[in-house]
């Protein structure tokens, strides 16, 4: 069963499936996680979506890694 990225509660430990999806929800908890600057861009959802395993705490520090070069 593929995880619900609308509407289930997600944490860092949250592992990022082949179904996932740029939701809300995701948008929310990145937010939280990463302050009001957070963004989607192309390359960083390309990384997300790379097939590689990843939780969403590894998502949350590859953007503030990214924001910080």
């Amino acid at each position: 069963m593929s995880f619900d990225w609308h509407g289930a509660q997600i944490t860092r430990a949250t592992l990022v499936d082949k179904d996932y999806k740029n939701t809300q929800n995701v948008r929310r908890f990145l937010t939280l996680e990463c302050g009001p600057d957070f963004k989607f861009d192309r390359d960083f959802i390309a990384w997300i979506k790379d097939g590689a395993f990843k939780t969403m705490g590894d998502v949350a520090n590859e953007w503030s890694r990214r924001q910080h070069k």
